[in-house]
Formats: C-alpha cells, structure tokens, sequence
C-alpha cells in the first residue's frame, strides 16, 4: 500500500519538527515548509496526499495560500488548518474554502492523529465516488429475469421514489452495495454524494457524523449495521427520529449530537443541518436476534426496519445465472479491455448446479479469472472446472430424478429433498422457511409432517 505523504507548514521551526516525529512514528511521509512560498514549490514537488496549513505565518497568511490553490485547481488534497489565535469567522472563511477541518494550538496529538485519518479516509470515498460516477459501475442494473429479480425490482421501484431508510438484508456477498448504488442513483438524490462507510472501521460517534455530514443531500450506505458502536448508535437513533414524518416536531438534540457551527466541523455541520443524508444499512447477520441479545439498539432497529429488504442468494434465482455470466464477460471485456469470451453451454449448465456460497461477488470474481486466464474465445467445462477446483457436485436434484416413478410418488420425493434443503439454510426456524417458500406455518407443519421430516432432527 503507498504510503500517504503530508506536508507541514508553520513558521515555527519547534512545532514544525514535532509534528514530523509524530507523523513518521505513524507511518506518514512528511516534508516541511516554514512559509507560504516554500509550500507552494512543495505541493508541486512532493504532491502530498493532505497539508497541515499554519493561518498566521511572516510573509503570507495561511488563507491566502489557500486561495491560491483554490483558483489554480491545486486543491486536490484535504487542508487542514491551525492556529493559536483563531476565532468561529477565520474558521468559517477557511472551510468555505475548501479547507477540511480547522484545529486550534496547542495541538491534541489524538486529535491531530484522528483528523488525518478522518481526511485521508474521506478524500479516498471521494475520490472512488467519482471514478464510478465517471465509468460504468460493476452492476448499475439489477440483471435477471427470475421471478425473484423481477419482485425485487418492482419493490426497488417503489424504494426510489421515497427517502425513508432502507435496511437490506441478505447474505455474504449478495452485492448489497449495488442494491445500495441502485437506490441513490434512481432517486432524486442522484446528483448527490454517495458514501459506502464500513461500520466497523468507524473510530467512534464524531466519525460517523463526519460521513453524514460529507454526504449531505445525498445518501450514506452503512456495511453491516450491527457492527455499529452503542454511542454511534445512539446519535444514528436520534438522526433518524429527528428524520421521521412521524415526528411532530423536530426533536431537540441530545447531548453531544449537534453538528452546530464549531471550528472542528464548520463546514459538515452546515451541510448536515441543511439536507441530512438518506440511510441505507446492510446486515449479513439477524438484527431481531442482536436486538435480544442486547448487542444492537431496539429503538434503532425500528427506525431503520420501515423498508425492510431481502436480497435473494444466488442459488435462489439460479436460471438468471447465465444472464449474469454474459452480462458480466461484457462488463469486464468493456472495462479491462480483455478479449471477449462466452460460455458454452455446458459451462453454463454446471455454473447454474453450482450452489454459490459466495453469491455474486464469487460469480464476478469467477468471471473476472476465466476472463484473464483464457485465450480461447469460447470457455469451456473443463475451464471452469479447473477454476471451482471441485468435482461436479451431487446435488438433492440430480438424486431424486428417477423419472420412473409415479408423477405422485416423484412430487413427494422432490418436496422432501427441497423442504429438507430448505431447513438446512434456515437452520430448523419453521417461521423462515415459511416465509422463504411462501406458506402459512400450519399448512408447512403439515406438509413437514405428511412428509415424514422430523423438525427437531
């Protein structure tokens, strides 16, 4: 991974090399500068990755070089300002233009540290936000004609046009950034930003509210939700009660929440404020059974539980299967500029008996190797049996064909391979296979029964 290259510029040769210990200890590259004019030559020369911008310095204020990058289209990087003797108007003024943030001397090394990291993290989604907005996303439609796709596209229809939050819900690996990137993109907030924020990787509630505040008017997509801190959770509950139609007033911010005009968030807390960004949250994991376990907020579940959605696994809508073969051979030949090859039939056939624990990511990823890997036009069986390194699977289907049997007797053998199957995935939970099969729980008891599964086994 390159190593990120910062740039120090303050008049104060003590402060200056202080700076740079601490900065090297953390694995940065730094340079330094002790006035404007030795800045500029430096972000030339050095390109950093951000710069931390001393305000008052001997020959040319900190503002001033700011402007200056401003009208040039230098300011490419984020811009962190300081000072000692700074006030609320130098701090407006500064993140008006451009600059990311705003700290006050003397430095708190934690915070210092923390505000780095916030930057060089932000510029990054920025900066990805921008290179999908220009090329061709991984998948900006959901392709299928299943019945499944065709349901969850009618149900994506009506999503759009709304901007309450969303939860998705679904397997590893089932793409539910896509889904996330589907909703943005179709709805009025298109032209906005769209954030994609690892919960996980959030250092605490400031961090979180940063990414809102960066997305403001736009829409933020939270991986796996119930990984979420209990003190971000709380602010994400507040935000989302303050956001709801059901709300008769707007609530009154709780201790620690507000994004009010500070020199550390002038310029987030004002976008915020003025146009707080739509929520999407994605979970791989059971909430209701986090919620009793204590491990994730009940009242936040129900805010973000108004539009549920359930992402289907692959293997549940395989006969789109060699639809998304092809179309994914097309994305990749587009964008990597590889030869074009397609899939015969046989190739195709073992993909669809393939059970995908991986879902679409492994199928892309699939793709992707036999893409680069071959140089015939067509891939074949023996190609992709290399590539799944597997012998072809048995699956229940290919066991309870017997097309001898009685039409009777063959129906009852499929339903009890497929309820048994379907016990398995939910494992032994009635309620989820009624509602994954689409029957009422007492007519699935009797069929279990009339069948001869035993649930408890």
């Amino acid at each position: 991974m390159t190593t990120d290259k910062i740039l120090v510029v303050d008049d104060e040769e003590e402060i200056r090399k202080l700076i740079r210990e601490i900065l090297e200890d953390e694995g940065y590259e730094t340079r330094l500068a002790e006035n404007g004019a030795e800045a500029r030559g430096l972000v030339e020369q050095f390109r950093p990755h951000l710069v931390l911008l001393d305000i008052w310095m001997p020959d040319i204020d900190g503002i001033t070089v700011l402007k200056e990058w401003k009208k040039k289209g230098a300011l490419s990087m984020p811009v962190i300002m300081m000072s000692g003797h700074g006030n609320v108007e130098t701090a407006v003024e500064a993140t008006k233009l451009g600059a990311y943030d705003y700290l006050e001397k003397p430095l708190s090394l934690a915070k210092l540290l923390l505000t780095i990291k916030n930057a060089l993290h932000a510029t990054r989604l920025q900066k990805e936000n921008q290179r999908l907005r220009h090329g061709r996303p991984p998948a900006p439609e959901i392709v299928g004609k299943s019945e499944k796709i065709l349901k969850l596209k009618e149900q994506l229809a009506r999503i759009t046009a709304h901007h309450t939050p969303v939860l998705l819900l679904g397997e590893s690996g089932t793409d539910k950034e896509s889904i996330a990137r589907y909703i943005h993109a179709r709805s009025a907030r298109g032209g906005q930003p769209f954030a994609a924020v690892h919960v996980a990787a959030l250092a605490d509630e400031k961090d979180l509210m940063r990414h809102l505040a960066a997305a403001a008017g736009g829409t933020v997509f939270l991986k796996d939700i119930a990984d979420l801190k209990s003190g971000a959770q709380i602010h994400l509950y507040h935000l989302l009660r303050r956001q709801s139609p059901a709300a008769a007033k707007p609530a009154r911010r709780p201790a620690g929440l507000s994004l009010g005009v500070t020199r550390r968030a002038v310029r987030g807390a004002t976008a915020a404020a003025a146009a707080p960004p739509r929520i999407i949250a994605a979970s791989r994991r059971n909430l209701e059974q986090a919620v009793k376990e204590g491990a994730f907020r009940g009242d936040l579940y129900f805010q973000l539980n108004v539009v549920p959605l359930r992402i289907p696994a692959l293997r549940a809508h395989y006969e789109d299967i060699p639809e998304l073969l092809e179309y994914h051979a097309g994305y990749f030949s587009e964008s990597e500029g590889l030869p074009y090859r397609h899939f015969s039939t046989a190739a195709q056939n073992r993909l669809r008996r393939y059970n995908w624990p991986g879902n679409i990511r492994e199928l892309r990823n699939l793709v992707q190797r036999l893409m680069i890997m071959g140089a015939d036009e067509t891939i074949e069986l023996d190609e992709v049996e290399m590539i799944l390194g597997e012998q072809p699977p048995r699956r229940a289907a290919d066991d309870i064909a017997d097309f001898d049997l009685p039409l009777r007797k063959a129906r009852e053998k499929f339903e009890r391979a497929y309820l048994e199957h379907q016990l398995k995935q939910a494992d032994g939970s009635v309620s989820k296979i009624a509602r994954a099969v689409g029957m009422e729980r007492t007519h699935l008891y009797r069929k279990l029964k009339s069948l001869g599964i035993d649930i408890k086994s």
